[in-house]
């Protein structure tokens, strides 16, 4: 009975506010968008860092999340992934988001380690490689 009071309880809550959630995450996909285009990486993770601590929580985590997915795939810093682990290497990608969270100064926060998710997937991405240049192909 409980189960199923809680399913309905959900259900009532996101009918009522899906439309503001998604509105919501379009919005932050388009401001990271946007910021991600004066900024380099770790602006962009610095800049979500300061707005998960402007509003906490689960919904905040989400936001900063879809903030810093986008924006960081503008700029480049130098040797920004070199340091990262791979999300599938488990107790180092575990080991580096704490350290992470106590470097933000969010070490007690539950929902702190899920701010570094994008950081982890933007540095598994597969980097395009150059084009050969004209000399190149002179030089076969």
């Amino acid at each position: 009975m409980l189960v199923v009071g809680v399913i309905v309880a959900g259900a009532y809550w996101w009918s009522h506010n899906k439309d503001a959630l998604i509105r919501r995450g379009k919005a932050q996909i388009t401001e990271g968008h946007d910021f991600g285009l004066t900024t380099d990486n770790q602006g962009c993770v610095d800049y979500s860092i300061l707005r998960y601590k402007a509003d906490r929580g689960f919904a905040g985590a989400i936001a900063a999340n879809l903030f810093c997915r986008v924006a960081s795939t503008q700029q480049a810093t130098p040797a920004f992934c070199d340091e990262v682990p791979r999300e599938t290497e488990f107790i180092k990608s575990s080991e580096w988001r704490l350290t992470q969270c106590k470097r933000v100064d969010l070490s007690a926060d539950q929902y702190c380690q899920q701010l570094f998710a994008p950081v982890q997937r933007f540095c598994e991405m597969p980097k395009a490689l150059p084009e050969p240049s004209i000399s190149d192909e002179k030089g076969r």
